[in-house]
């Protein structure tokens, strides 16, 4: 049941892998707004519990959490994220570096997910060893920056990820799901085996 949840979680990321891809191809710099304003939302929900929680506590608990000031912060930086994504855009052309960070954080991920497959003795281990070796090449190049424009480098991103989900998509598919629920059978039967003989 874990393998399944999980093997449903990773389906899940992989999917969202490639919507930002193609989100990315499409229209990089309005999807990029849209991730600041969405963070800005984010903030300024967080600003106005920490307000109300404010307001409901004993004023010694208060003075020493300051709860106060970090919802004000936050409401005050979430505003400014949502009425000035451009401004994130136009002064920081590097913010699409954070999408190589992103990338390469997966390749690394994967590189654990090879390790397991690897101790658990499946014979595709090397699917997602590939899959973490795109990842982590994609996300260096995206971090060297060695494109002529920031629109180069958003198609650049977005092809990574729309690749290196599809690869996860066959690992999962072809590979260490499959395997390891066969895995899981074939232990259930020798325990019952073993049942069975202690029986006799």
């Amino acid at each position: 049941m874990k393998n399944l949840k999980k093997s449903a979680s990773n389906l899940i990321i992989c999917i969202l892998e490639i919507l930002v891809g193609i989100l990315l191809l499409i229209d990089p710099v309005r999807f990029t707004e849209s991730i600041i304003i969405t963070v800005g939302v984010v903030l300024i929900v967080i600003g106005v519990f920490y307000v109300l929680r404010y307001l409901h506590q004993d004023i010694e608990v208060a003075i020493i959490s300051q709860t106060l000031a970090k919802g004000l912060v936050s409401i005050a930086a979430g505003a400014f994220c949502t009425f000035q994504a451009n401004w994130f855009i136009n002064t920081f052309p590097m913010i699409t570096m954070l999408y190589g960070v992103v990338v390469l954080m997966f390749g690394l991920v994967k590189v654990q997910w090879t390790a397991d497959m690897l101790r658990m003795k499946l014979a595709k281990w090397y699917l997602p060893a590939v899959s973490a070796v795109i990842s982590i090449v994609c996300g260096a190049i995206i971090l060297s920056d060695p494109f002529v424009s920031t629109e180069i480098l958003c198609i650049f991103t977005g092809v990574s990820l729309i690749v290196e989900a599809v690869m996860d998509i066959l690992v999962l598919c072809l590979g260490g799901l499959k395997e390891a629920m066969e895995k899981k059978e074939e232990k259930k039967e020798g325990k019952k085996e073993e049942k069975k003989e202690e029986k006799k």
